[in-house]
């Protein structure tokens, strides 16, 4: 075509660029377009026949979903990609010659493929690898590490799960469950290696996957890949992590215990490896990942059936109590009637939420036995009830008179104060006419009850019935008058009688 462009054209002494375009059936922008380029560009362009198209930077995730649903038209795969990349300024007509070309030249013949990666198309894969390291002085004794890695491919956002046993199925998948609530979310698939903790075997290239964690794979909404056998580079973003863990993070360390490996590894992933500048990204992961990856990531939740599998179930009695080995432990009172999951970690009783996987509460364990072991957290607030009441009573009396009053209550009854509260609010709130006197001459009293203060309010009630002054020169002679027996009963006591504030005290 540009040789007859070329020849037609004659340097000027043949057709004119409208004739050459009607003759050859092109567009005149095309006819002056070659008529512009020197032999020396036609004759290389002719050589290099690769020519780089906008759709090569997702030839990745395009593949990916071929080879994932070989079935899927050219249609399907332009309106996934859109979703997963936002302004892709490519026409469905070339995503679809892309594909045809894509599925001519055998690209995605094969049922398996060596893994692809998928680097531009956020939340589609995390890779993951167990590793372990040997010699790690814990508490001044070596002890071998195990831990996994997770990497997300995308945006290189890495979490590292940490056991201090050989890691079963249960183990591996409580692991994948503490990295996608690290992550906020689950990708569609995960890479692994052929570690029995995924594929039992392969055979013809048909595998057979671990049941268990082929059940929690499809509970929360991901596809599990395995790799090629001895195949590592077809994973090679984790497979780079698991060194990094090993050399960057634990080499030449100690710890005073787990629980400070585990903190000193969680500082190390949110100030070092996911705030680092990545090599090949030349971005922050963290950064990376929030501004970018996250919003495309699928909501996740912790099966229930989990947190059942990796710890033990407990009853909450009707006082907040769990038993464990002859104690017993309090949790949240919104637990009450129902179950938790309970299990031991550094000496310490971790209690879980069976529905969430949340850890909800966590005490020392207790080695006597017959204790009961409460964390006052756990139950009503006392202090802001009082506070409640006692703003009650300000709000009745005005605010010097009402603390005056609350004052001597609370000397009075320190124990059942909470009670005398109660009571004085009910009082005050019964009166249709308080008198606002009397109230303060019983709030400068030494001592007083609830008792006392009924007593005095229904005798100035009835005085005023009467037609005679509550409050006299002398004082309340009427109340006085009633009182008298009561005083010298009372008298050292308080101002109530024996044993009523014990008694108060056991209900």
């Amino acid at each position: 075509m540009i040789h007859k462009i070329k020849a037609l054209h004659g340097d000027g002494g043949g057709l004119s660029v409208r004739a050459i375009a009607l003759e050859l059936g092109v567009s005149r922008n095309t006819v002056r377009k070659y008529l512009r380029l020197d032999e020396a560009v036609i004759s290389q362009a002719q050589v290099d026949r690769a020519r780089h198209k906008r759709l090569d930077m997702h030839r990745s995730y395009i593949i990916y979903l071929l080879e994932t649903y070989p079935r899927l038209s050219a249609v399907k795969v332009a309106r996934k990609l859109r979703e997963k990349v936002s302004g892709l300024a490519v026409s469905d007509r070339s995503i679809r010659r892309y594909v045809s070309v894509l599925k001519e030249t055998g690209v995605v013949a094969q049922k398996r493929y060596y893994e692809p990666i998928i680097d531009h198309v956020p939340g589609v894969q995390c890779q993951v690898d167990p590793g372990e390291l040997r010699g790690v002085l814990v508490g001044g004794e070596p002890q071998t590490l195990y831990f996994v890695v997770f990497v997300l491919s995308f945006s290189r956002l890495m979490y590292v799960g940490l056991s201090f046993e050989p890691i079963d199925t249960g183990r591996f998948i409580q692991l994948h469950d503490e990295a996608f609530r690290y992550f906020g979310g689950v990708t569609e698939e995960c890479v692994y290696d052929q570690t029995k903790l995924v594929v039992i075997e392969e055979l013809y290239r048909e595998l057979t996957l671990n049941q268990r964690f082929a059940e929690y794979a499809a509970t929360v909404g991901m596809r599990v890949h395995a790799c090629e056998g001895y195949d590592p580079e077809s994973k090679g973003k984790v497979e780079a992590g698991v060194k990094y863990v090993k050399q960057n993070c634990l080499y030449g360390e100690t710890f005073s215990g787990r629980q400070d490996l585990r903190r000193y590894v969680r500082q190390w992933l949110d100030e070092v490896a996911n705030q680092r500048t990545h090599g090949t990204t030349g971005q922050v992961p963290r950064h990376h990942f929030e501004t970018e990856e996250q919003a495309h990531l699928h909501p996740y939740l912790t099966p229930a059936g989990l947190t059942v599998a990796a710890s033990e179930r407990r009853k909450v009695d009707k006082t907040g109590l769990i038993s464990w080995r002859a104690n017993r432990y309090s949790v949240p009172m919104a637990y009450q009637g129902g179950q938790v999951g309970v299990q031991v970690e550094d000496g310490q009783l971790q209690v879980i939420d069976l529905g969430r996987g949340e850890k909800i509460a966590s005490h020392t364990v207790c080695l006597e036995k017959g204790q009961i072991i409460k964390n006052t957290h756990h139950y009503r607030d006392h202090s802001q009830r009082l506070q409640e009441l006692e703003g009650a009573v300000c709000a009745l009396l005005g605010q010097p008179a009402g603390e005056r009053l609350c004052q001597v209550l609370k000397s009075t009854s320190p124990r059942i104060y909470k009670d005398q509260l109660v009571a004085a609010v009910q009082l005050l709130k019964a009166e249709e006419t308080l008198d606002q006197a009397l109230v303060d001459r019983l709030a400068q009293r030494p001592t007083l009850t609830a008792t006392t203060l009924k007593r005095y309010l229904d005798s100035s009630r009835r005085s005023k019935e009467r037609g005679r002054d509550s409050i006299t020169a002398t004082g309340l002679p009427d109340a006085e008058i009633q009182l008298g027996q009561y005083a010298s009963l009372t008298a050292g006591h308080g101002d109530h009688p024996f044993g009523q504030e014990v008694n108060h005290g056991c209900h």
